[in-house]
């Protein structure tokens, strides 16, 4: 990289963002206070502060060249939404003026009934409202002004991912803040969840991208046979980068830097075209805004060097799937981090307090997390070698453990044993290398990672605010029945008596702590005899979202109403249904049009061959073309059967009325009916030469970048 565009990127980092450094340059200090406060405790904005927000916002846009603006949304598609409206105002004299009010600023009324909302609102009741969220700062994209906004209908419910995502840091700021202050903690008077979150992708050519219809329509391959070469030798993982994929990385982060997107490591994943890309921890709410960008800037960018970004949780079967791991922690508004165990965890009474909390968390409302992270493609990954197992565990590493032993038996003997080492490399020219307590466990869904918790389980096109919505208000939920148990304990014995209280927690949910290798079926074995749920499928974890217990749970929290609770178990079963109806329409015209054809004309070639070659030498041996031919007649035979029966399947599944009884007949039969298909297709794609398939194989969608 030539140096002046390294020592550029000050200069363009967030340039493209309405940021607390701008808002203080430019607002009057009075009303960057009030919007710094309604940001930070969540109080209301009067009119006139908005009407002088939206006046400097405009004339701030207006420089940056922005001639519209819109309020940025986040419906229930898990995709973004945004409606552009001018800035211009007509004059009366035939000329206009560039406007932009208060009002304009803080509310907008797109259409809500073409949106997902689960029965919430009717077709013919449209209405619904965007609110602005001072919280996350508005940007300028493609000449158009941002503005992060939540979205609810007419009467009052949420429509979108970030309102109830606000709602649970809410309910984590108060029940921790009150935690807090029973510890003796005076300063504090909130909390925030931080988040980053590492996304995974895959790179083709975008030619070969357009040629498939199923990676067109659905994201992922519907059939394909293997390249003769996978991900087997371990050799794409943290390789060098292609030069033309540094080119993309390199643009990609420029064009993240304006946005204020905080894009910090990239690298090759582990299957061949596969990359990862990890930000800096940010505000969870932030953080989910920014994810949702980044997956957008990573097509756009993509598009621009002739590739095609793919952010399906499996495109490719038989390698790695990609996942976003979701880096959580919990932040005091002074900057401590509250799961930092510090020198000494088992003295660090806050940090065991949280700690607890969550080991409850993650084991009382297991299958609500499993719930957040469940989609139909999330389910193709979930349980392979790229990917934890469906069963929720948590791993904690050896120093951790060795507290919770502690703290569970009342020794703390064993704590002695567990101490940083130098480590000896071998070299006298190697530098020493202390060596972490705690080693890292890629096979658990839930893992302590020294001062955060990494929740690998959402899939790659998630929107990280489902899980950390369950996470916040979980955490809160456990806080709150500890400080019940704590609130009333003073005097010299107290970090003694609150060590009783957390081992009566821990005694209660140590089941879920599982250090060992999550990918064995001894574990899960193991985990059945401990009563951990096994989840396997989105049809099966789906009822667990409106179960009285989740009621109970996010209704007095104030994270859902139940109605918006039903409304979203509708929509994730619904969205699973059609899905894999389109999937299997999908299939079903590629096998009958692109592979069957080719087929044909393979075996017409073949036969031609034969009938050609006798006409020369009329007793030459064509047993081997012969041998091919009655291989793919045999194949063709049960592919045309496997064919009848997924297209019968489908147009039964079409019928039913139930969503959870339709999402299960997809997934029980239409999408076995499927597997079934491509096991045959891809056999019989090995005999058949690339020359005859009208679709690209794998090795070509692979191993084609440069």
């Amino acid at each position: 990289m030539e140096e002046e565009k390294v020592t550029g990127i000050p200069e363009i980092y967030g340039s493209l963002v309405f940021s607390d450094r701008v808002m203080k340059e430019r607002l009057p200090k009075d009303v960057y206070r009030a919007v710094r406060e309604t940001a930070k405790n969540g109080s209301h904005l009067k009119l006139d502060v908005a009407n002088s927000v939206a006046a400097v916002m405009k004339n701030w846009a207006l420089e940056k060249g922005a001639t519209h603006f819109t309020h940025w949304f986040q419906p229930m598609t898990g995709l973004t939404a945004e409606k552009h409206d001018s800035f211009i105002s007509p004059t009366g004299d035939g000329g206009v003026i560039m406007d932009f009010s208060g009002k304009e600023l803080v509310k907008g009324e797109p259409d809500a009934s073409s949106f997902p909302s689960g029965g919430l609102r009717a077709t013919f009741e449209a209405r619904g409202y965007t609110a602005w969220d001072p919280s996350s700062p508005a940007f300028i994209k493609d000449g158009t002004l941002y503005i992060p906004t939540a979205f609810a209908s007419w009467g009052g419910e949420a429509l979108d991912k970030k309102t109830p995502l606000l709602r649970s840091m809410q309910a984590l700021s108060s029940s921790a803040v009150r935690v807090l202050k029973t510890l003796g903690d005076e300063e504090v008077k909130h909390v925030d969840t931080t988040v980053g979150a590492e996304q995974e992708y895959f790179l083709i050519d975008k030619d070969l991208y357009l040629k498939p219809t199923d990676l067109v329509m659905c994201g992922r391959t519907l059939i394909g046979a293997p390249a003769p070469k996978g991900q087997e030798m371990e050799d794409h993982y943290f390789g060098v980068l292609k030069p033309k994929v540094s080119e993309y990385m390199h643009d990609l982060d420029r064009e993240l830097w304006k946005l204020g997107v905080p894009a910090k490591t990239k690298h090759n994943e582990v299957a061949p075209s596969q990359h990862e890309l990890a930000p800096i921890f940010e505000t969870a709410n932030i953080a989910v805004d920014h994810n949702q960008l980044m997956m957008e800037m990573m097509k756009k960018v993509a598009d621009k060097h002739n590739y095609a970004c793919l952010l399906h949780e499996k495109p490719f079967e038989g390698i790695n799937g990609s996942g976003k791991h979701n880096n959580w922690s919990i932040v005091t508004d002074y900057g401590k981090n509250l799961l930092d165990p510090g020198k000494d965890p088992i003295s660090n009474t806050t940090f065991l307090v949280f700690l607890i909390a969550v080991v409850s968390a993650v084991d009382e409302y297991a299958d609500l997390l499993r719930t957040s992270v469940a989609t139909a493609g999330n389910d193709h990954r979930l349980g392979a070698n790229e990917a934890p197992p469906a069963v929720i565990s948590m791993f904690v590493g050896d120093e951790l453990e060795a507290v919770l032993k502690a703290i569970d038996s009342g020794d703390t003997s064993e704590l002695q044993k567990i101490s940083k080492q130098k480590m000896e490399m071998g070299a006298s020219v190697l530098p020493h290398i202390t060596r972490d307590t705690t080693d890292r466990n890629r096979t658990s869904p839930f893992a302590f990672t020294g001062n955060k918790f990494e929740f690998r389980m959402p899939g790659s096109s998630l929107s990280v605010a489902d899980p950390n919505i369950v996470l916040n208000t979980a955490v809160a939920e456990e806080l709150d029945r500890i400080y019940e148990d704590i609130k009333d304990i003073d005097g010299e014995n107290k970090d003694a008596e609150i060590m009783a209280v957390l081992r009566k927690y821990l005694d209660a949910h140590k089941k879920v702590v599982f250090n060992g290798n999550g990918y064995t079926d001894e574990w899960i074995a193991e985990a059945e005899k401990r009563g951990l749920d096994n989840l396997k499928s989105l049809p099966d974890a789906m009822p667990r979202l409106i179960s009285d217990k989740s009621v109970k749970l996010f209704t007095s929290h104030h994270v859902f109403t139940e109605s918006e609770l039903n409304s979203r178990y509708e929509i994730f079963l619904e969205n699973y249904a059609k899905t894999i109806h389109i999937e299997s329409l999908t299939m079903q015209e590629m096998v009958r049009k692109d592979f069957i054809s080719g087929m044909v004309k393979y075996e017409e070639a073949l036969s031609s061959e034969v009938v050609q070659k006798k006409k020369v030498i009329p007793d030459l041996d064509s047993a081997l073309e012969e041998k091919i031919i009655r291989k793919l007649d045999k194949a063709g035979a049960k592919i045309l059967d496997q064919l009848d029966r997924l297209e019968k399947d489908t147009r039964q599944a079409e019928g039913e009325s139930d969503v959870l009884k339709d999402a299960q007949y997809y997934h029980t039969v239409v999408l076995e009916d499927m597997t079934a298909l491509r096991a045959t297709v891809d056999c019989a794609e090995k005999l058949i030469p690339d020359e005859y398939l009208d679709y690209p194989t794998y090795a070509e969608l692979l191993f084609s970048l440069r």
